[in-house]
């Protein structure tokens, strides 16, 4: 039995069936890969294009437990699996590994068809409970029906995206059965702060750069794109930021961005003193339009503390200086993460501790295996977490037929 039709469950199905084992795929949705179709706004960052030691460096959370699941089904195992399936795959910006098509769809169409293919049973149910008996996996107990089994493999993801089917019932069962579930938490979420997104709502930046610091002290740095929205900032920059800001109960976070990364201090300093000296008689409030957009020239002039309506022949030294910092730290207080089910993967889960990071069994109860969000690992945006899926349902699927 493999409960849920997610990534990691569709690759433990298909790994188990491979090696002869009669396989049922419990999925509630009437669609499998519900979650996996919307990945990567729908075009389906499977994984990323890089060796084991750069895959082990961009998962900040328990990542020496995968080390045997990756060196077992690495990204070009899984690469070569999905050319096998039929689906074309491109390396594009960042390593990240895409679809030909850049259609979510035909990943999981081509996993379904493998599915069929491999004669894995689907049944549209929910499961409610574990069937433990003389503390081994004896099967599932569903909405509709009882489903014995030799070994179970839990699949169920995480809690954010509720609406795909992750809601955390795989963790209520891990714990019913004697796991233990680290606390959950969203892990590549927006951010709130205290108001200033709410000013600049709808303001995108593009080729932006962005340091984050915790009680004052640098702990990431990129570059690219973001987003000022209604709660705070969100974009592909900030979801990879706050997968580094983990203890909002014990730390206070800043966001600095470099409006002009492109330039150093001192050639942003030469660009400031070209467009002043155009509009030298002009109120400083006019003056910024050639570097910022207009939403953002009121809010950014507030915190140079120049009066808007001092003229620019009128600017000193100082002043000026006071701007360049402004422009090269424009400065976002942080509040807090948004809710986990605003995340795209859930940090926490069942303590990897009880897992055998060879076969993904259980150290508790014999035949209980578990794959993908459902673990306490965590990796960045960039497909790495799609790979975690697709290697610990690998794993998963081939201990429980009995191959490993």
């Amino acid at each position: 039995m493999v409960i849920g039709g997610g990534a990691a469950g569709m690759m433990a199905a298909i790994s188990a069936a491979e090696q002869g084992a009669r396989v049922t795929l419990l999925e509630p949705n009437e669609r499998l890969g519900k979650k996996l179709n919307i990945t990567g706004k729908g075009r389906c960052n499977l994984t990323n294009n890089v060796e084991l030691e750069e895959l082990m460096a961009n998962i900040p959370r328990n990542g020496k437990f995968l080390y045997s699941s990756f060196s077992h089904f690495d990204v070009q195992d899984t690469m070569a699996f999905f050319e096998a399936l039929g689906v074309p795959l491109k390396t594009e910006r960042g390593n990240r590994v895409f679809p030909v098509s850049d259609r979510a769809f035909d990943v999981s169409a081509a996993l379904e068809r493998q599915l069929k293919k491999r004669k894995v049973s689907i049944a549209q149910d929910r499961a409610k409970t574990l069937r433990i008996e003389g503390g081994s996996a004896a099967g599932v107990v569903g909405e509709r029906q009882d489903y014995p089994a030799d070994s179970v493999i839990l699949a169920t993801g995480g809690v954010s995206y509720p609406s795909t089917g992750s809601t955390g019932e795989g963790h209520r069962m891990a714990a019913e059965a004697g796991h233990t579930v680290t606390p959950l938490r969203g892990s590549l979420v927006p951010l709130r702060d205290y108001g200033l997104g709410r000013e600049l709502q709808g303001l995108s930046l593009r080729n932006v750069g962005l340091t984050v610091l915790e009680d004052g002290k640098k702990i990431y740095t990129d570059f690219g794109e973001l987003l000022f929205t209604h709660f705070g900032v969100s974009g592909p920059l900030v979801l990879s930021a706050s997968a580094h800001m983990r203890q909002f109960e014990k730390r206070t976070y800043r966001l600095e961005i470099d409006l002009k990364p492109a330039l150093s201090a001192e050639q942003l300093d030469r660009r400031i003193l070209g467009d002043f000296s155009k509009f030298a008689n002009h109120d400083f409030c006019n003056a910024l339009d050639r570097l910022l957009p207009q939403k953002l020239i009121p809010v950014l002039a507030a915190g140079t503390e120049i009066p808007p309506h001092q003229k620019v022949h009128d600017i000193t030294r100082e002043q000026r200086q006071k701007l360049l910092h402004c422009l090269k730290h424009f400065t976002v207080e942080i509040a807090g993460p948004c809710p986990v089910t605003d995340a795209i993967v859930t940090s926490g889960g069942v303590k990897v501790s009880e897992i055998n990071p060879k076969t993904m069994e259980s150290k508790i109860v014999k035949g209980l295996y578990f794959a993908g969000e459902l673990i306490d690992t965590d990796a960045y945006t960039g497909g790495f977490n799609l790979q975690i899926a697709w290697s610990t349902g690998r794993a998963a699927g081939l201990a429980a037929a009995g191959a490993n």
